[in-house]
């Protein structure tokens, strides 16, 4: 039973990013104003410029092990799902190292959202979302992938 739930919750988190629901076209900011806006676009002070870019690049450097960490387990764990030959102890390991691995990450992120916060006024605070510092994430929306939209399905092969 708890292979089925943790098979269900893995197909969710493929085909339905969490970023995809605060991204998706025709969602309200979760902010009462009409538009809340990037850090680089709240006007930023030169020395904020600099301070933000510096951490953008930053935190790209200490995420790219991660997030190729990320991919090679989420395409390792689809290998082991649609091969009859392997245990279920296997694909439960499996699973576990992609959620440490993707823990890892979100805790950059939050350490990289905490650091662009501290260096906004608190003006720019009431116009800044979050949710859209990661330009990674943004076209990763239902029916996207990130070079566009996504090809149409196709249809399975007929078995012989």
């Amino acid at each position: 039973m708890k292979i089925k739930i943790a098979v269900f919750s893995l197909i969710l988190i493929f085909l339905f990013p969490i970023s995809s629901f605060s991204q998706s076209k025709g969602m309200k900011p979760w902010r009462k104003e009409a538009r809340c806006w990037r850090a680089s676009e709240l006007h930023l002070s030169p020395e904020q410029g600099n301070r933000l870019n510096l951490l953008q690049q930053t935190y790209l450097e200490e995420t790219q092990l991660l997030r190729a960490q990320l991919v090679t387990k989420r395409l390792e764990f689809r290998e082991l799902l649609i091969n009859p030959a392997i245990k279920a102890e296997s694909i439960r390991t499996k699973y576990i190292e992609m959620v440490e691995t993707q823990s890892k990450l979100e805790e950059k992120a939050i350490e990289y959202i905490v650091k662009i916060r501290g260096l906004l006024t608190h003006e720019q605070l009431k116009s800044w979302c979050p949710e859209q510092e990661f330009p990674l994430f943004q076209g990763m929306r239902p029916g996207q992938g990130p070079m566009g939209p996504m090809s149409p399905r196709r249809t399975l092969p007929p078995e012989e």
